[in-house]
């Protein structure tokens, strides 16, 4: 099982992340096309804000990202995220956003906050060695200082 070990140990970091079988995401149009673009937009808004223990709680969303639906459900969903205001100091009420966006349209598996972690407690704590580093650390700063930037600018 030495070799899964990059897999079982993977934590969401800041910033894109090489993941075992698919290419870094350095922004939405990365993503597999099952994926929602304006769920995996604000999910990796959350990403990028979150401090390293809140980033963790976004773990059980990954696996509901891929529920891309028909354009009308997208702008839907893209619509009821911009409404929201959803801003880098408001990791909670981001939370409560994703998952309001995720319940408009056709649902992806969901697996509990608790049961998604147990599994993944249970086969982290098989594995030898923590893994997944960010492709780039530099990038990943500019890219938050950039982000930021824009945020703050008048619209």
């Amino acid at each position: 099982m030495d070799h899964f070990d990059h897999i079982l140990n993977w934590k969401l970091q800041l910033g894109s992340h090489p993941f075992p079988g698919y290419q870094p995401v350095r922004r939405v149009e990365d993503m597999p096309d099952c994926f929602s673009r304006p769920i995996c937009k604000l999910a990796m808004q959350l990403n990028d804000y979150a401090t390293d223990v809140e980033r963790q709680r976004l773990l059980p969303f990954v696996t509901r990202l891929a529920c891309a639906d028909t354009p009308a459900v997208e702008a839907q969903r893209a619509a009821y995220i911009s409404s929201k205001r959803v801003t880098a100091y408001s990791f909670e009420y981001g939370l409560k956003v994703l998952e309001g966006a995720l319940a408009i349209g056709r649902q992806a598996d969901t697996l509990g906050v608790h049961e998604a972690r147990t599994r993944l407690e249970t086969v982290q704590s098989r594995a030898s060695s923590a893994a997944s580093v960010s492709d780039s650390p530099i990038f990943a700063k500019i890219k938050s200082w950039l982000e930021r930037k824009k945020q703050t600018e008048p619209t």
